[in-house]
């Protein structure tokens, strides 16, 4: 029976809200990697722009991606997925660490479902997740994006995704 579970996620991680000044340079550098990217964003129809970055394993690489919208809506990509197919396509398929920016008043923006189970694909363990908001106004007044005391939600694919399961090769 054990075998059975093997495929299944547990979060190994829990979440926590912590202040962007406490986190690793190497965390924040991943931040401001999806902050930057953010601002790519194509988005005429939502105006919802998305930023995100991952870190591949053996690389220390950091790949970003922004959401690109289309008018039939079905074919739009997410930052999330934009990121991680970008590694792909350059052979990366294993990542140690994520990133998502956006901005939702008093909210943080997690990655959608479908997101959730693409960044599930390329995760050999419980890889933590790092959720900030982006404040437009300090870009447009070329403000530094991210300042030490705001807050950034720590959390995992595993919490973001539990009980999922990954593939069934070998």
């Amino acid at each position: 029976m054990a075998h059975l579970m093997e495929n299944f996620a547990r979060p190994e991680k829990t979440e926590e809200v912590v202040t962007y000044g406490s986190l690793d340079p190497a965390v924040q550098e991943l931040l401001l990697a999806a902050s930057e990217v953010r601002q790519r964003a194509y988005v005429p129809y939502s105006g919802f722009k998305v930023g995100s970055a991952f870190r591949a394993t053996a690389t220390n690489q950091i790949f970003t991606g922004c959401n690109v919208e289309n008018a039939a809506f079905t074919p739009c990509s997410c930052a999330e997925r934009t990121a991680l197919a970008k590694a792909v396509s350059e052979g990366v398929t294993e990542f140690s660490v994520g990133a998502v920016l956006a901005y939702e008043p008093d909210a943080f923006t997690t990655p959608c479902g479908v997101c959730r189970q693409f960044i599930r694909e390329f995760a050999t363990s419980d890889i933590p997740i790092y959720i900030a908001q982006a404040i437009d106004e300090r870009i447009a007044n070329k403000e530094e994006p991210l300042r030490s005391d705001d807050p950034v939600l720590c959390t995992s694919i595993f919490n973001l995704l539990p009980s999922s399961f990954r593939t069934y090769r070998k």
